[in-house]
């Protein structure tokens, strides 16, 4: 048999020498546990950690209502080519806006909103109105050219209750 050396420096007779397979299972419980760790934080994050967000969400003031205002109604020739059937635009537009003390400040620009939604209008052809995306050009240009002649108010939106083509 295989003489080993103890720590004391005597031999001793059939001991084996300590199999390294316990540090490998050391380290494998180790690196097991942190996983374990690892996959429970994870979990409370996920299904637990909302419930702050909630409460101050539930704290925060309600947001205030948007205020609206109506533009007159508008009927407009389309532009067409020289020999085709003249056709209309009837439009009723209504304006979203943040605060209802700016429907006031809006009114007595009225006119020149009326006058600058008309104008642009009378420049489109039947094909330009085509389909939602060319009912969405025309809402982005409408809200952009309005904010433009009330500035610094600002409009957040162009709503249409009615576009009929004719």
């Amino acid at each position: 048999m295989a003489e080993i050396e103890a720590e004391g420096g005597l031999a001793v007779e059939g001991a084996v020498a300590a199999p390294p397979r316990n540090k490998l299972r050391l380290i494998i419980m180790a690196v097991g546990l942190l996983a374990v760790l690892g996959v429970g934080a994870a979990a409370w994050f996920v299904f637990f950690s909302h419930g702050d967000e909630v409460r101050h969400a539930e704290a925060a003031p309600p947001a205030k209502p948007p205020a609206f205002l109506d533009v007159p109604d508008m009927m407009v020739n389309l532009a067409g080519a020289p020999g085709e059937r003249v056709q209309y635009l009837r439009l009723k537009i209504v304006l979203e806006l943040k605060e209802e003390r700016q429907v006031e400040a809006i009114k007595p620009t009225m006119p020149r909103i009326t006058d600058i939604f008309q104008t642009y209008v009378r420049e489109l052809r039947p094909s330009d109105l085509n389909g939602s995306a060319g009912l969405f050009r025309l809402k982005e240009e409408l809200t952009r050219r309005v904010n433009a002649a009330v500035a610094p108010i600002q409009v957040s939106a162009v709503l249409f209750r009615e576009v009929v083509i004719q």
